[in-house]
């Protein structure tokens, strides 16, 4: 039996689209996207809004010719960032948003911050002119376990810097905790986005039976009470919780190394897995809100014109288990169960 969902097209508030052949290789497969926020960790990082036009640039040329997604930039805030040059881009529609990494967190992530008394002048300058804040939610302390860096960030680091910057309009990225959706539901000025795949996999996905390093992301999967209580903030129709797939592509010699990259790619089956989750916990009617509708009220955006089908088939959606990008491939995610809804555009 055939079912079919019309919605308006989403959104990917959270997305690494690379740089160079890789950026070649993934940027089409984020097609179904109206509008995706990238994120500025390249080497070397996107800093100036001068860096941000130029990546904006290279990104536009590298996406095929029928695919309109619309890239919106960020920049890497830094302990030398100028803040001037940030709210002068932010003014002038360069960037949509500034990146907080603390330093060490994740992929290319050196350059964040250590020392937050040095950008406190920066958050100032940002909450006066509206900046929207998206922040890497773990703390670096080798002494935090990696299960917990999260729910520590929060009170060590960003409860204290919303409470020192109270006009500071703040996206927590990919959340993994209940303590993150519960500090999220609990405070005003602050939203969360949810990845794909930490809707889908739990700690276990990565070790048990063996390491399986395409389930290895950071922040890293939880227990499973974790990914329940995300799931129930998604597809609560909540709307401080939205999509940010985190779509992470690595060459697959990076990934399946003595010391693997952290990230899933997901870009090329995330709305077919959406559909199977929202569906499978009887939310279909708030796939809409959370995919499409809420991350742009929360960036003071409009939603999307035009629309995106998926409809439900008997036989399961064809995805490449890799793709090719130059010399090297890159693994598509495996939600490990079958993908029925088969995503169809609607202009």
């Amino acid at each position: 039996m055939t079912q079919t969902l019309t919605i308006r097209r989403p959104d990917d508030w959270h997305l690494h689209l690379r740089d160079g052949a890789m950026l070649e290789a993934v940027c089409g497969y984020s097609s179904h996207f109206g509008r995706a926020i990238i994120m500025p960790n390249l080497v070397p990082p996107v800093v100036t809004g001068a860096e941000a036009v130029a990546y904006r640039d290279r990104i536009t040329a590298a996406l095929p010719g029928d695919v309109t997604l619309r890239p919106l930039m960020t920049l890497y805030l830094t302990e030398a960032t100028d803040a001037a040059d940030l709210v002068a881009a932010y003014r002038a529609g360069i960037i949509t948003a500034v990146k907080l990494y603390p330093a060490g967190a994740t992929t290319n992530s050196a350059s964040g911050v250590r020392d937050f008394d040095k950008v406190r002048g920066v958050l100032d300058a940002m909450a006066e002119a509206g900046v929207p804040l998206c922040v890497h939610g773990e703390v670096t302390d080798p002494a935090v376990d990696i299960f917990d860096r999260e729910a520590v960030f929060i009170d060590r680091v960003l409860d204290p810097v919303r409470r020192a910057h109270p006009g500071l309009k703040v996206t927590m990225e990919h959340i993994t905790t209940k303590d993150g959706a519960d500090y999220v539901r609990a405070n005003d000025n602050i939203a969360a986005s949810i990845t794909t795949h930490h809707l889908v996999i739990n700690r276990n996905h990565i070790l048990v039976g063996g390491i399986r390093p395409h389930y290895y992301c950071l922040p890293v999967a939880k227990r499973e009470s974790h990914r329940i209580a995300l799931r129930e903030a998604a597809t609560s129709g909540d709307p401080r919780f939205f999509l940010g797939t985190d779509s992470a592509p690595h060459p697959d010699t990076a990934k399946e190394s003595a010391c693997g990259c952290a990230g899933c790619f997901t870009a090329p089956n995330t709305m077919s897995i959406l559909a199977h989750v929202f569906e499978e916990d009887g939310a279909l009617d708030r796939l809409e809100g959370f995919a499409s509708l809420h991350g742009a009220a929360h960036y003071g955006l409009a939603p999307n014109e035009d629309s995106l089908r998926l409809v439900k088939r008997d036989t399961p959606a064809a995805y490449p288990a890799k793709i090719t990008a130059g010399d090297e491939t890159v693994t598509v995610f495996d939600p490990g169960f079958p993908l029925y809804w088969h995503v169809e555009d609607v202009k």
